[in-house]
């Protein structure tokens, strides 16, 4: 679990922030066949000092996803200003990625606001550079994009 990132704010197209309070990462965090993939969720009733205790409890379904074939790394964001939890992954190979997510829909969907659970995959691109090329803040896309797609201030 390395430090290099956490505390780092996160910048959406959509104007939303939300700071980075973990990575999990297994060997260099690097994928051969880079696939970035971004959720997005609210969760029922979680409030207030309850997404401190959401965060530290968080820390117990590292184990499942790791063990998926093909993770290589996870920021984990603390809820922006909509109450959205993100996790910003890279995965090895776009058909792993996407099966991960489809699994992890299905847990999701228990505890999270119905109709708020949203995930895009990108096949090609390693997180890191997701990151790094950002759109202007404010930014709308046609396509809706701007959920996940990283920002910087104009």
């Amino acid at each position: 679990m390395p430090r290099r990132l956490v505390g780092e704010q996160l910048r959406f197209a959509d104007g939303t922030t939300a700071r980075i309070h973990r990575e999990t990462r297994l060997g260099s965090g690097l994928a051969k066949d880079p696939c970035t993939w971004v959720v997005a969720f609210r969760l029922r009733r979680v409030r207030g000092p309850a997404h401190a205790l959401f965060r530290r409890e968080s820390l117990l379904n590292t184990p499942p996803f790791v063990g998926f074939p093909g993770f290589t790394s996870k920021l984990w964001l603390a809820h922006d200003e909509m109450n959205r939890y993100r996790g910003v992954y890279e995965w090895d190979g776009q058909r792993r990625a996407e099966l991960y997510a489809r699994s992890l829909w299905r847990v999701l969907a228990l505890v999270s606001v119905p109709g708020s659970i949203r995930y895009i995959v990108v096949p090609g691109l390693h997180r890191d550079d997701m990151i790094a090329n950002s759109l202007p803040a404010g930014k709308a896309e046609p396509d809706d994009t701007a959920w996940w797609h990283t920002a910087v201030s104009t």
